[in-house]
């Protein structure tokens, strides 16, 4: 019995509709950019594993950390404890986050950072007595498949199942090309009630709603807006952190800092999973007092795991290098010089970019929509080339490990040339 076979038998993989799905792929190794197969097919990963690998599948600089770290201490309670790799992760992250930020609650995954952040600007107004209970998120947003974080999510086929049991959520018009005015106008109106406990979002690039692209500009203004009338403000980087939007945070691109930063994703360079989410010292202080029941209760059993926090910190080690930043320079070049081409073709309705993030939107009837049939056929088209995509829907993206070579990245750009001439518009959708 094949790997794939035994895997059908015993295993429930996510977003996979089991029933109608094609048996998955039995990976059974990685190098750089690329994995391969139980019969030995390589597949260039497009779409870094997740948005997870920024540095390529078993960097042996990674590796090595976690196997050291393995040999001298592979976990320990963190209630009451502490270790050298949480303190040190820390402070490095604290070095190079946007803003004034001073601590770091770590956590398990993107989900849970973002249902830390909430919990924290809520509880920051409930530990200053004062009433308010409102988040304001933008419309079609994603933050993840807990329940607070599908709260503060769009509404969509993810959380329909679960809508009666979700809180509230002000939504707003993200700050798209052409409804930037809209967008202040919503938050105007937002913030009039004075029950907005905190504005969440996604800065730049909203990644699952379609890799949506917008200006720094207007979100400078949002946040500006919140600071005004006291409202924190939090970013969910989970995405876009570690250098996805060309610097190392969506938010160095944008004047005003957020309060609370969420990350993880790209955080250990793919090896381990792992969530973090700081506060600035604002924040902090109202947990602060002799009163046990103004106390932050949260945790993970993993919290500050020391094999995550090794792989953190060598991931860090290599995006820090320059020639790392180069290389994220490069991609991003090179995705201009695609995006230029694709925009050719009569399929493409729009092709974006933002650091190293390529997103190709095609025309379909009926619009953009994540269940759209090109998803289906462009996925199997791009498997067969040896190539991982995992399209939203109409809108094919891509966007690598940083160490992704030239040859890598042409097989993938003809690829996707291939598949936006040889699709006519008439027939996108059946």
């Amino acid at each position: 019995m094949t790997l794939r076979e035994r895997d059908r038998n015993s295993v429930w993989h996510p977003y996979t509709q089991v029933q109608t799905a094609d048996p998955p792929i039995a990976i059974v190794r990685g190098e750089g950019a690329r994995v391969f197969d139980e019969s030995g097919k390589t597949y260039i990963d497009a779409v870094s594993s997740w948005w997870v690998n920024i540095h390529g599948h078993c960097n042996p600089r990674i590796a090595a950390a976690i196997a050291e770290q393995a040999a001298r201490l592979e976990h320990v309670i963190f209630a009451g404890f502490t270790h050298i790799g949480a303190v040190e992760l820390a402070e490095r992250l604290l070095a190079i986050l946007p803003g004034n930020l001073s601590k770091i609650f770590y956590s398990d995954d993107g989900s849970t950072a973002v249902e830390v952040a909430v919990k924290m600007a809520l509880q920051y107004w409930h530990n200053r007595r004062e009433s308010k209970t409102s988040i304001i998120a933008f419309e079609n947003a994603y933050h993840g498949d807990t329940f607070g974080a599908m709260s503060v999510s769009g509404d969509s086929a993810f959380t329909a199942p679960f809508a009666p049991l979700l809180f509230p959520v002000v939504r707003i018009p993200a700050p798209f090309h052409g409804r930037e005015r809209e967008s202040i106008a919503a938050m105007e109106k937002a913030l009039e009630s004075g029950n907005a406990a905190a504005f969440l979002f996604e800065p730049l690039v909203m990644g699952t709603a379609g890799m949506l692209m917008y200006e720094p500009e207007p979100l400078d203004t949002l946040i500006a807006m919140c600071r005004a009338k006291g409202v924190p403000t939090i970013a969910d980087e989970v995405f876009t952190g570690f250098g996805r939007t060309g610097k190392y945070f969506a938010c160095d691109y944008i004047e005003h800092k957020p309060d609370i930063i969420c990350l993880s994703k790209g955080i250990t360079g793919g090896f381990m999973p792992f969530g973090a989410t700081a506060c600035s010292e604002e924040i902090f202080g109202a947990f602060l007092s002799d009163d046990k029941m103004k106390t932050f209760f949260h945790g993970h059993s993993y919290t500050a795991n020391p094999l995550a926090c090794a792989a953190a910190l060598a991931s860090l080690d290599i995006l820090q290098r320059s020639d790392c930043m180069e290389r994220i320079r490069y991609i991003n070049a090179r995705h201009n010089a695609t995006a230029e081409r694709l925009r050719a073709f009569p399929s493409v309705k729009e092709a974006r970019v933002t650091g190293t993030i390529l997103a190709v939107e095609l025309h379909t009837q009926g619009g953009t929509s994540y269940f759209s049939a090109v998803r289906d056929a462009a996925y199997r088209f791009f498997l067969g080339k040896g190539i991982i995509m995992r399209p939203l829907g109409n809108i094919i993206y891509f966007l690598p490990p940083y160490c992704i070579t030239e040859l890598e990245m042409t097989a993938v750009e003809e690829a996707m040339e291939e598949w936006v001439r040889r699709t006519k518009t008439r027939v996108l959708e059946k």
